[in-house]
């Protein structure tokens, strides 16, 4: 039997709240179990320990930073799916360094709303084209300049390779994948977020939504190795 994704939309337009539960309606492998106008209405609500995605609306009108409410989300054990008609890429980047999984704008269809649920109940995230752009373009002083190289070995690193590995894929020898990964390690730390270990070098680079997959043909492994 499929396994059904329990959803919750946080959002305090009364026509979003009402058109969510209809809108996915004909998915037999999403239910939705909770929508309410605030975030402190979703806590408190009976299912909300049994949810698995909450659909959150950026700017809410109780003025709450959007950061802080994601923050309380992710702090009691939900993964978060942004939906916002903003596409500013600060806000976006926000939100994902915040610890949303995903972020929509309000004119995706509903197709795309559905696949994006199931991606982020998955543990997968969820950026589209347009933003995905936008954040490329970042240049924020917190975001460091790596350089092609270092962003080879660093990705391939965090992806769960051991760096001999990292080494051997990418043709170099250990001890220039080594300098790499130092060079890598001194730009976050002058950026002002430090990564002493590969989880949390893996935690940066999604953060700047850099891809964690090594070279083609090598599968990820656990980052925790």
């Amino acid at each position: 039997m499929e396994q059904v994704v329990r959803l919750a939309a946080i959002d305090d337009d009364a026509m979003v709240r009402v058109g969510f539960p209809s809108w996915l309606s004909s998915r037999d492998d999403l239910a939705v179990t909770a929508v309410t106008a605030t975030l402190d209405e979703f806590l408190a609500h009976p299912e909300a320990g049994r949810t698995d995605v909450v659909l959150l609306d950026l700017n809410l009108r109780d003025g709450v930073e959007p950061a802080h409410n994601i923050t309380r989300l992710r702090t009691a054990g939900h993964r978060v799916l942004v939906i916002s008609v903003n596409t500013d890429a600060d806000l976006v980047l926000a939100a994902i360094e915040a610890g949303a999984a995903g972020y929509l704008v309000k004119n995706d269809d509903i197709d795309a709303l559905a696949d994006a649920l199931r991606t982020v109940a998955e543990g997968g995230s969820v950026i589209s084209p347009e933003l995905a752009f936008a954040i490329s373009r970042d240049r924020r002083p917190g975001r460091p300049a790596l350089s092609a190289r270092e962003k080879d070995v660093v990705t391939t690193y965090a992806s769960g390779a051991t760096l001999e590995t990292t080494a051997r894929r990418l043709g170099i020898s250990l001890g220039t994948a080594k300098k790499h990964l130092e060079r890598v390690k001194a730009k976050y730390r002058k950026a002002g977020r430090p990564a002493h270990t590969k989880v949390e070098l893996a935690a940066r680079l999604r953060e700047d939504n850099e891809a964690l997959d090594p070279p083609p043909g090598h599968p990820p492994s656990n980052p925790q190795a």
